[in-house]
């Protein structure tokens, strides 16, 4: 019987943050995920991520439990498969298309995903093996907020639809 993965994460909007210390912490990976048509209370999506030509192409599925857990299913898939998987794209959601930036930080692997539909802001995500792990949050990022609890700030809404929330008075 295989063992079920929970998916816990918290997510931070963030100010971009400065492109030369991206490449000098981070390294970085461009992602493409399409959401298919699934059943209500599931996401599905294939996703190709990696860079200079070489990809791995994944199938997951996500069945939400709270804010902060999910049970998530994923499977690396053929280039085959991926573009089979594609006839089910949800016609209703925009393909995201986003580079990944991963670091550590005292310890724990954060992820900085820079999207090109924002230039001011970002998201940083961290896995965590439980809902009650501290975070330290790396100093030189600027944070915006916890978008955590925020159902906008899920990549699955961003396929929907983009917030262009007010950022300017936040610190």
């Amino acid at each position: 019987m295989d063992e079920i993965h929970f998916e816990i994460e918290r997510k931070y909007l963030i100010r971009m943050p400065d492109r030369a210390w991206l490449e000098k912490e981070a390294e970085g990976t461009e992602i493409t995920q399409t959401y298919l048509l699934s059943p209500p209370g599931t996401t599905e999506r294939v996703r190709r991520r990696g860079r200079d030509g070489v990809y791995v192409c994944t199938h997951t599925t996500k069945t939400k439990l709270s804010d902060l857990r999910r049970i998530e299913e994923e499977e690396e898939i053929t280039e085959e498969e991926y573009g089979r998987l594609l006839l089910r794209a949800d016609p209703e959601r925009r393909v995201i298309r986003k580079t990944r930036w991963c670091f550590r930080y005292e310890g724990q692997l954060f992820e900085l995903d820079v999207f090109p539909f924002w230039d001011d802001r970002a998201y940083l995500e961290i896995e965590l093996r439980d809902e009650s792990q501290k975070v330290s949050l790396p100093p030189d990022l600027t944070i915006i907020r916890e978008v955590t609890e925020d159902p906008r700030y899920t990549n699955a809404a961003l396929s929907v639809k983009i917030p262009y929330d007010d950022i300017g008075k936040e610190k």
